[in-house]
């Protein structure tokens, strides 16, 4: 029997995949669980469609991503925050404040979640790396400049 799964199975296969099993556990565990569906005709041609959909929407994000690449690549970002004479920040700069401050200073608008700054937290003046995960494995590195106010 011919199955196409709608979720990754252990041991069988991944989401999308048309796969052969024996009917009993095809009729009995996977479709009543809502883990398979039988492959017909029909199924086949609403699966193509679905594959050729998500391929030209993830190519659509991938260029995206690779654009935004390209004007991230020399982007220095000013943090400015209150600090100690010591160089010692009352409080920390996190990943937080540096996507707010792409978004002021470069109209850049990404996801809090993709930026990684160095060490989580950044607690004293200085010059940072922070890394920032654009798209699967479209990453790149921005430069960030803390400096104190008083």
């Amino acid at each position: 029997m011919e199955v196409i799964l709608t979720q990754d199975v252990k041991n069988l296969g991944y989401k999308d995949d048309c796969v052969n099993v024996k009917p009993g556990y095809g009729r009995n565990f996977l479709i009543p669980r809502g883990m398979a569906i039988e492959a017909t005709e029909s199924a086949k041609k609403v699966l193509a469609e679905n594959l050729k959909q998500r391929a030209f929407k993830e190519e659509k994000i991938r260029k995206e991503a690779e654009a935004l690449l390209e004007k991230l690549k020399e982007v220095k970002i000013i943090i400015k925050t209150k600090a100690a004479a010591t160089g010692k920040i009352y409080g920390s700069v996190n990943n937080i404040q540096v996507a707010e401050a792409l978004k002021e200073q470069h109209n850049f608008e990404i996801d809090r979640k993709k930026i990684d700054v160095a060490g989580e937290n950044i607690k004293e003046v200085g010059t940072y790396k922070a890394k920032v995960n654009l798209y699967k494995d479209i990453k790149t590195e921005i430069t960030l400049d803390v400096v104190g106010e008083e």
